[in-house]
């Protein structure tokens, strides 16, 4: 905190009367400009292993949330298909359930958005924090390898709000819609937010299929069982900026989603008629104020419940040109599948800061979760016994933090040392064969600890060093199974790793040729206990097969020119992640590199703008993403020919936006055109599933 007087200096004494008058001096113009950090800024500054990114004008562009953060070193964004495909996040060699995902500090599967982070309307993101294997006590979080939290676009006074449609290749449509009023003076608000997507994705794939006399070849198909529909909204009320609360805000919303199943994992045989989808409600409490200038409290609430289902109730089999080659059979296994999952859940989280003298901070928090899962196979009846969907599921957890911040030399030195803790408590039912119920009661302990370190060397020039012994406790859905195709595994054990960063960043300093930006991070992941997903005779099951260990090293650099005319950026990543089991499953694979992994990828990206192109307000931009990624091995290295060895092969892909913008009366508007996968590569992310090739979107936003 700072205060500044500004005070003119006294009058002169009154000169002697002069012979002849003189003009007036003529009055000093004095400019005085104030400029606060931004909250991306403070956050960049921080000790947190974090890199924040603005979604800025990405939110014009007709990219989903998952692309704009593939386009961050360290990440990348792997899908199955187009749009509402699984989409797989990973950060520094870490995946799936190892990153935790939230949106305004709540978990995601409790704000709206249980179904991928790549579904989340940009529209309704300010920015992105991606915290890098060592995660703030302040998240509640058990992340193994970090956590991505979605910040919501800040609220202003008086009435605003924004929509954009977007349509395309593939008969995509996609709409969403933000609004939001506050009162100055009271200090209440209320904003609500809806979207709606829809895509055939029947875009053309090669694939190996047989012609009526049995011959295989390679042949163009569409795909034809893909189409994807999603709806969803919420709603906020609350109160911020009183003396009695700096927020105070409840939240409710619902989404529901379905879709087609175009083929199996390696996408070596389509289906015709098997589907999946959810629904999801809920509504979350926030709390935060300050207290006597020294203590702030944070408290969250939020319960969620969701409905999943997969159907295979079909009695064909189809090829890959849309026809029934087999009658009376599904096509997932011999019994079909009519089955729906139902979870509830309940999160807490309470986070206390006491400032107890300048510079020294300390932090504690609790936060709780209590899942329940039951489900039914409608293909059976009865209970437990012929049922194993109904069978009990219950699960708690806790995870606590204490952390002792410390910013010394003004401002120069930050630190952060940080103890949690974590506890997980199951109570649940396992049918056996024969009809028997076996109880599996357990109770799992762990503890963990860390720190982060930033010293400031010059303005915006900073290092930091981070650690965190971590751990990351089993979901519901690897413990529990699903009855049918996933075994349940109540023995499943939490999975730790030792997570170290050390980093050099230059946050947007600015020169007289532009202004700067660049960072270079070497990372090392040590990870025990991994869980995986293995195949059995008759089914799969979650277990904790190996350790692992991943080295490498990510490096990033921007610039902008005066004026803002042109910006470039690119940024690389070379991961080395290998097997280091010494027993289990996979000791014989020891120092291979971890199959179906990227371990080297670059992208580049430039930004050209114009203003005043046919009015005084407006502005043409030409914008050209790039992203390069090196061929990797499917399965383990140092099994079977390397000539012979599935791999997917080097991909360079390229997209080119045309956006125009200009204030109108009542906000601004902007009008977008853009090519995807310009040159119309053969792009592979997952197992070698193939993505659309060259597709061609138009999207148009207004603001208020």
């Amino acid at each position: 905190r700072f205060r500044y007087t500004f005070a003119l200096p006294p009058e002169p004494a009154a000169p002697p009367e002069p012979q002849q008058q003189e003009a007036p001096p003529a009055e000093e113009a004095i400019e005085v400009v104030v400029r606060r950090r931004s909250e991306a800024e403070r956050l960049r500054e921080s000790a947190d292993a974090v890199q924040v990114v603005e979604i800025g004008e990405a939110r014009l562009e007709s990219v989903d949330l998952g692309e704009i953060l593939a386009r961050t070193h360290g990440v990348s964004v792997r899908r199955d298909g187009g749009l509402g495909s699984t989409t797989t996040f990973s950060l520094n060699g870490f995946s799936g359930e190892q990153i935790r995902f939230f949106l305004d500090g709540v978990p995601l599967e409790i704000s709206g958005y249980p179904f991928g982070i790549a579904n989340v309307p940009v529209t309704l993101v300010e920015r992105v924090e991606v915290y890098r294997g060592v995660v703030p006590i302040r998240f509640g979080a058990d992340a193994l390898g970090g956590a991505v939290n979605l910040v919501s676009a800040p609220l202003e006074a008086g009435t605003h709000g924004g929509a954009s449609y977007q349509l395309g290749s593939w008969g995509t449509h996609r709409l969403a819609g933000l609004a939001s009023h506050l009162e100055p003076g009271s200090g209440f608000y209320v904003r609500a937010g809806a979207f709606y997507d829809r895509a055939t994705n029947d875009y053309p794939v090669e694939v190996k299929a047989a012609d009526e006399r049995g011959r295989e070849s390679t042949v163009t198909v569409d795909r034809f069982n893909d189409a994807y529909e999603a709806a969803g909204g919420n709603v906020e009320v609350g109160v911020v900026d009183r003396p009695w609360a700096r927020r105070l805000a409840l939240r409710a919303y619902f989404t529901d989603y379905e879709k087609g199943l175009q083929h199996n994992p390696v996408m070596t045989w389509p289906y015709g008629d098997v589907g999946y989808g959810g629904l999801s409600a809920g509504t979350t409490l926030q709390y935060e104020n300050r207290f006597a200038d020294a203590v702030e409290v944070e408290l969250t609430g939020g319960w969620g419940w969701s409905r999943s289902h997969l159907r295979d109730v079909g009695n064909c089999r189809y090829n890959w040109f849309g026809s029934c080659v087999q009658q009376g059979v599904p096509e997932l296994d011999a019994d079909g599948s009519d089955d729906v999952w139902w979870d509830r859940g309940t999160f807490g989280r309470a986070v206390v800061g006491w400032e107890f003298a300048p510079g020294h901070t300390l932090r504690a928090s609790v936060a709780p979760q209590f899942t329940l899962r039951d489900g039914d196979d409608k293909r059976r009846g009865g209970g437990v016994e012929n049922d194993p969907l109904r069978a009990e599921r219950e699960m708690r957890t806790v995870v606590s933090g204490l952390a002792y911040e410390v910013d010394l030399f003004d401002d120069r030195l930050e630190n952060v040392l940080f103890v949690k803790d974590y506890r997980q408590t199951l109570e649940a039912e396992d049918p056996q064969l024969g009809g028997a119920i076996v109880r599996h009661d357990t109770d799992r302990h762990r503890t963990g600890f860390g720190n982060m370190l930033r010293w400031r060397f010059a303005g915006r020039l900073y290092g930091k060093a981070s650690y965190e012994w971590a751990t990351r406790l089993p979901r519901p859905y690897e413990v529990f199974g699903d009855g049918v195709l996933l075994a349940p595994n109540m023995d499943l054990q939490p999975e730790t790793s030792h997570n170290f960063n050390l980093g050099l960043e230059l946050d947007n300093r600015r020169t007289t040729a532009g202004l700067l930006r660049g960072g270079v991070n070497l990372f090392r992941r040590d990870a025990a206990g991994l869980i995986a997903l293995l195949a059995r005779n008759l089914d799969k099951q979650y277990q904790n097969v190996s350790d692992a260990r991943a080295t490498g090293v990510e490096a990033a650099a921007g610039w902008t020119s005066p004026g803002d005319w042109v910006a470039l950026d690119a940024n690389l990543t070379w991961l080395d992640f290998r097997n280091t089991s010494e027993d289990g499953p996979f000791a014989r694979q020891k120092g291979d590199r971890i199959p179906n992994q990227p371990w080297l990828f670059a992208n580049f990206a430039a930004r050209f703008g114009v203003g005043e192109v046919a009015r005084p307000d407006d502005r043409l931009s030409l914008v050209w993403n790039s992203r390069w990624v090196e061929g990797f091995y499917r399965t383990w290295e140092s099994e079977g020919n390397p000539a012979f060895k599935q791999s997917v092969p080097a991909q360079f892909v390229h997209a080119l936006a045309l956006i125009y913008q200009l204030d109108v009366p009542f906000g601004a508007m902007s009008f977008t055109g853009e090519a995807q996968n310009l040159s119309d590569a053969r792009v592979f992310d997952q197992f070698g599933a193939q993505r659309p090739g060259r597709s061609l979107y138009f999207k148009t936003t207004a603001s208020f």
